[in-house]
């Protein structure tokens, strides 16, 4: 018995032993959990704010450091919940809202990053910070003309950064604000001469303008400091297109072919270009194989069921015509081709219905047209 309560009695020494340094370890601090972040030492950081959270969960300063470590780690998943708190505790927190929308921005949750950085914006209304990155939620939202709001104050605020500049002036191309874009561009073009990208999307904002041949020197620009660039070449052959310049534009959708030959839109446009020309299976050939690409080109669409109905394949040409008005039903030609294509099979009725909608359309127009010139008259 004696030798059994020995025993019995060193064990419980041995376990008090073992405990004691987990009894008598104090709780980590904030200054505790603060070293461990300057230290690089952030799973241990981010541990320790749990545990000062844990034991103090009205801290709201605790709960937005715990939130900035773990994004430092990346985890913004878990530290958006963690910022929300400590606003949820002290909504003046400085530096939190910011904090937050970032989160949110980096993880592409646009819409809701934009609440927070307005917030942080009002807190802090000469913030560059929160200008910039609130006008950069606002492109990624695919929201232009707010963006371009926030991006003229940041840019202005900050001049010599062009990657700004050239999402400033992206947003006013998508906006269809071609003035301000081409502002833009031809600032980032005095910083840059070669980059072929500003030279593009000024192209594209001359375009706009309803200046084509200036557009299509700045695309000759693009494609003379960039050959291989991308879409250059297509771009510029589809400037040529719209002119009328077809040896030209074929010229150069062949060269957009030449370094991508999967390249659909520059396989429709050759096509088109081809059957302008009555080369109709080398056309048919090359519409084919754009939209084996992509089902959303509507001028192969359109000129596919153009050449079929020319070859005597009319149910074909049918079915190619109605892909084209599924996408597009504002566009006259795909009715007027269909309407015929219905009257030559003898179903009259289909071909009534195509005719009405082509008569509603160019109605539409000519009601556009007389809107605007009364418009013009009455403000003079």
């Amino acid at each position: 018995m004696n030798y059994c309560k020995a025993v019995l009695a060193v064990l419980a020494l041995l376990l008090s032993s073992l405990a004691s340094p987990l009894a008598s370890a104090q709780r980590p601090s904030p200054a505790d959990a603060m070293a461990l972040e300057q230290q690089g030492k952030l799973a241990e950081a981010a541990a320790a704010w749990r545990s000062v959270v844990r034991n103090n969960p009205r801290d709201a300063a605790a709960m937005a450091s715990l939130g900035l470590v773990l994004a430092r780690e990346e985890k913004y998943e878990e530290a958006v919940p963690a910022y929300k708190k400590a606003i949820a505790l002290n909504p003046k927190l400085p530096g939190v809202q910011l904090n937050l929308g970032l989160a949110e921005f980096k993880q592409g949750h646009f819409p809701a990053a934009i609440a927070p950085l307005q917030a942080a914006l009002a807190a802090d209304p000469q913030s560059v910070q929160a200008q910039t990155l609130l006008g950069l939620t606002y492109y990624g939202a695919r929201r232009f003309e707010e963006a371009i709001t926030y991006l003229q104050r940041a840019a202005k605020a900050t001049p010599d950064n062009m990657e700004l500049r050239q999402v400033l002036a992206e947003s006013c191309l998508s906006a269809k604000k071609y003035s301000c874009a081409l502002e833009e561009f031809r600032q980032i073009l005095e910083q840059d001469p070669n980059s072929a990208a500003a030279h593009v999307l000024a192209g594209e904002a001359l375009d706009g303008l309803a200046r084509t041949p200036e557009a299509i020197t700045e695309f000759q620009a693009a494609a003379a400091a960039s050959p291989q660039e991308p879409n250059v070449h297509f771009g510029l052959g589809y400037l040529h297109w719209k002119m009328r310049q077809y040896d030209e534009a074929k010229a150069e959708f062949q060269r957009e072919l030449a370094y991508d030959p999967k390249h659909a839109q520059a396989l429709a446009y050759l096509g088109d270009v081809e059957m302008k020309g009555n080369n109709l299976d080398d056309a048919l050939a090359l519409l084919e194989k754009a939209v084996a690409q992509r089902n959303d080109i509507r001028i192969a669409y359109l000129d596919i069921g153009t050449i079929l109905a020319q070859q005597g394949h009319p149910q074909e040409a049918i079915a190619a015509l109605q892909h084209a008005v599924t996408l597009d039903p504002s566009q006259p030609d795909a009715h007027l081709r269909l309407g015929r294509l219905y009257k030559a099979t003898g179903d009259n009725a289909a071909a009534q219905k195509e005719f009405a909608r082509l008569r509603e359309l160019h109605q539409k127009a000519d009601d556009d047209i007389a809107s605007k010139m009364s418009g013009s008259s009455a403000s003079h």
